[in-house]
């Protein structure tokens, strides 16, 4: 196993930009994950760990991998993007966009404009305990690959189907799928999701800050909204989700 201690070396320069640069990760085709859990998680889920990086010492007793690098304290304080972690950080490989085309989509959560990265990997891990088929980012939603966003998954990135398009490609997608297409919405024509089946649907979320892009709403066949009985003007999108996400399972 090699040892690091140089913030000039090659691998301790392509791992700091992995974790920073989105555009570097897509280049590469990794994505970065910190912490034993999701390391677990993503053995069990037979995700393409490419390169683990050690704090300091290996633990005893774990299962060898292809690739190991023991990192000082310091340096790798230096390059992980969470404070104070205990490590290990580990590199995996992004899957190719056709690699789940084949599985059947019965039920889709759509996500537009959702910039928080703890929002978007919350909604990965509720889709993921709820078996819902497929989530789709549209423009503007956080990198789904950024360290914050693959910590909000707690294991579900390595499991949960996800797919990103354009909004323009949302209602053939739809279509063919055989979906209807409905924007949460806070509108008065919004109808109460208790009165009709969203059991077989794909339904569009936005942010709590601007909702839906009025073009989006165009595209839909239909508004839904959540009831609220308080004061509250609007849920956290990932909230949101999560109520629509149980209404389309249950």
């Amino acid at each position: 196993m090699e040892t690091v201690t140089s913030r000039q070396n090659r691998r301790v320069r392509e791992l700091r930009e992995l974790c920073r640069d989105g555009d570097f990760r897509r280049r590469e085709g990794l994505y970065v994950c910190d912490g034993d859990k999701l390391l677990q998680e993503a053995r069990r889920s037979d995700a393409r760990v490419q390169t683990v990086f050690w704090k300091g010492g290996r633990p005893e007793g774990l299962p060898a991998f292809q690739d190991e690098v023991l990192l000082s304290e310091d340096l790798y304080d230096y390059v992980s993007p969470m404070k104070n972690s205990p490590g290990p950080l580990f590199t995996v490989q992004i899957p190719e966009a056709g690699e789940a085309a084949s599985s059947p989509v019965t039920s889709v959560l759509v996500l537009e404009g959702v910039q928080d990265p703890g929002n978007v990997g919350t909604v990965l891990r509720t889709a993921d305990a709820f078996g819902v088929s497929a989530v789709i980012l549209l423009e503007g939603c956080a990198d789904l690959y950024a360290p914050k966003t693959v910590r909000a998954t707690m294991g579900a990135i390595f499991r949960q189907r996800v797919l990103q398009m354009k909004r323009e490609a949302l209602p053939e997608f739809c279509q063919r799928n055989e979906l209807p297409l409905y924007a949460a919405a806070l509108s008065e024509n919004a109808r109460d999701i208790r009165e009709l089946s969203l059991h077989r649907a794909a339904v569009c979320v936005g942010s709590e800050g601007s909702g839906l892009s009025r073009e989006l709403r165009d595209l839909c066949g239909g508004e839904v909204i959540i009831p609220m009985r308080g004061a509250a003007e609007s849920l956290n999108a990932a909230v949101a989700a999560a109520i629509l996400m149980w209404e389309m399972t249950r």
